[in-house]
Formats: structure tokens, C-alpha cells, sequence
């Protein structure tokens, strides 16, 4: 079993809510590391990318910023 996704957001971002629902919808177990109640994850975003970028989504050693820019690898890389 492949581990779950880690996607790092915050309830108001649009991007953040469409990669979730994308996972959702697609059966793709995930983890939400909500920046926004905990600054730890902040830290961990800027310490992925150097960036403070939400979604910033894990998956494997692989780090993406942002969603909807980078679906075609990401749904290629689910497969």
C-alpha cells in the first residue's frame, strides 16, 4: 500500500480545496497538514521549499507547490 499523500494548506485557499477534493473524488488517501492552526507545519513548507506556498503537496521524496499547475505529474505520478 502506497503511503497517503501529505498536502500542506489552509481552509481558504481554492487550490488547497481542489487538490483535496481531486484526491477525494480519485480515492487517493492523503494527510492535511492545515498551516493555519499549526505554525509547525509553516515551518515545514519553508523548510520543503523555501517557499511559504500552500498546497504544498509530498508525495513520496517528490515536492510539489501548488496544485492545479502541477496536475498532470501529479496524476500521472497516482497512477
Amino acid at each position: 500500500m502506497r503511503e497517503p499523500v501529505k498536502i500542506y494548506s489552509i481552509p481558504t485557499c481554492s487550490d488547497c480545496n481542489y487538490a483535496k477534493r481531486y484526491f477525494k473524488e480519485h480515492e487517493i488517501p492523503y494527510i492535511d497538514y492545515n498551516c493555519e492552526e499549526n505554525v509547525k507545519y509553516a515551518e515545514e513548507v519553508w523548510n520543503l521549499t523555501g517557499k511559504q506556498v500552500v498546497p504544498t503537496i509530498v508525495i513520496g521524496e517528490k515536492v510539489f507547490v501548488g496544485f492545479a499547475e502541477n496536475l498532470n505529474e501529479i496524476s500521472e505520478l497516482l497512477k
